[in-house]
């Protein structure tokens, strides 16, 4: 709970080591996971620059989403919470301010969004706004954010370091202009400035310059974000964005499930064996969960997506694969713990920018598969896992939401798996532990005709 009494949800959220429940069978059950963590944060933010108030509908209560209130309401924006219809918590009204208020302290917590994105909009705050974070994400990087947002105008008080904390000293607007920045580490760093970028006195011309841009997709969540808020992004080459100065237009916006979040649910019907259902699965998304729908049919699960459901039903074992994960790599631990019960080696690359997530998660995912008996080695760019016998043992979060997910999907499988702290996946979903339990309890799964089948195995 935050200093205001903002709760990010009414679950109870488990702490210390939590004993990993196998299944006992095949799994048959219907989940739904809460809003999206990259769409709710996006919204926040547009809808504290907009011309008028906005509502989100069903958005995601989580500590990133949390933590990105608090910052946004320290810089004067009114954000109330009103009942909704959601399964999973309020939807949010947003009364957005001109210009943002300075003289504030913002705790991004480990939200790389936050960071990011409220980095962005400090410059239109007037007074000193200093950027901290919890102790275990100073390490991500803000280099180049620090760079790009220096030669927009804005001015920044980093102390020669590089990276949080650090002092925006906010004058009430931003420059904007032309700009280029190496955004390999992160796509974060173009998304922050787009998001802003209306609200810049002369726009934005932005060029990322490095060799590669990973997360492609959630850069098109933001383009398309913009757009439905009446800001048009050109985007006249690879790697290049121009938007134009002008309002950003208050609307109500419903989020959609987080479909990352739903990744370790949808395989662990291929672990288990079985089926299992995620509801309310868009029929087009920009986010990168998205892809679980031909990633897992090429690891040999049959895909369905029926009445607004995707269903994933296990096929005959599991295939090792060679992936270019470079557009999601927020699902390679899902993907890592599949791997693991493969019927041949796989090899993950194109996700050496993971490094520099909650955890270096390539090195993370490698230690940890080790100390559970499994075989796994570090790439440069990824991983390779070769599948071996496991066996049960203590499978460290190192603070990272997606390492404890990956340990539950390992230890639906492998007895004696304990992770040492599930609640880290509160940030993103809280409820894990609990939704993760009545998915093992089972639930009918609907009939009805199949509208769209992805691929059968």
């Amino acid at each position: 709970m935050t200093a205001d009494g903002y709760s990010p949800t009414s679950a109870p959220i488990e702490r210390g080591h939590w004993h990993a429940p196998v299944a006992e069978g095949p799994l048959h059950a219907r989940v739904t996971v809460p809003g999206s963590k990259s769409l709710t944060n996006r919204e926040l933010v547009l809808a504290s620059l907009a011309d008028a108030p906005s509502r989100l509908i069903a958005p995601l209560h989580s500590d990133d989403s949390a933590h990105m209130i608090q910052a946004l309401r320290s810089l004067g924006v009114g954000i109330e919470l009103v009942e909704g219809d959601g399964i999973y918590g309020d939807d949010i009204e947003v009364s957005p301010v001109w210009p943002l208020r300075g003289e504030t302290v913002v705790d991004c917590g480990q939200a790389g969004t936050v960071m990011r994105f409220v980095a962005g909009l400090a410059g239109f705050g007037r007074g000193d706004v200093t950027l901290t974070a919890h102790a275990s994400a100073l390490h991500r990087p803000m280099g180049a954010m620090i760079t790009a947002l220096r030669d927009v105008g804005v001015d920044i008080d980093d102390g020669g370091h590089w990276a949080l904390p650090f002092i925006v000293r906010g004058h009430g607007h931003v420059r904007g202009g032309e700009v280029t920045i190496d955004a390999s580490a992160s796509s974060q760093f173009v998304s922050g400035l787009l998001l802003a970028a209306p609200r810049f006195d002369v726009g934005l011309q932005l060029v990322h310059s490095g060799s590669r841009l990973p997360s492609i997709p959630h850069i098109d969540m933001t383009v398309e974000a913009l757009g439905h808020r009446g800001v048009h992004v050109e985007r006249p080459g690879v790697g290049e964005w121009i938007v134009p100065a002008g309002p950003i237009r208050g609307k109500d916006v419903a989020i959609e499930p987080d479909l990352s979040n739903a990744a370790p649910f949808l395989a662990a019907a291929m672990v288990a064996g079985g089926s299992v259902s995620v509801t309310g699965w868009p029929a087009h998304s920009t986010q990168p969960g998205a892809m679980l729908t031909e990633i897992l049919s090429l690891m040999g699960a049959r895909v369905v997506r029926r009445g607004g459901a995707l269903t994933v039903t296990a096929g005959n074992g599991i295939q090792g694969v060679d992936l270019d994960l470079s557009a999601a790599g927020e699902l390679t631990p899902t993907i890592f713990g599949l791997a693991a019960f493969a019927d041949s080696p796989s090899t993950l690359h194109g996700i050496g920018h993971i490094r520099g997530h909650e955890t270096d998660r390539i090195a993370a995912l490698v230690g940890e598969l080790r100390r559970l008996g499994g075989e796994a080695e570090e790439l440069a760019d990824g991983i390779r896992i070769t599948p071996r016998p496991l066996h049960g043992g203590t499978w460290h979060a190192h603070h990272d939401h997606r390492m404890a997910t990956t340990g539950a999907l390992i230890g639906l499988a492998v007895p004696g798996v304990q992770i040492d702290d599930i609640g880290t996946t509160a940030k993103t979903m809280p409820e894990f532990p609990q939704i993760w339990q009545r998915m093992l309890e089972g639930e009918h799964i609907d009939g009805g005709r199949a509208e769209e089948t992805m691929r059968a195995s």
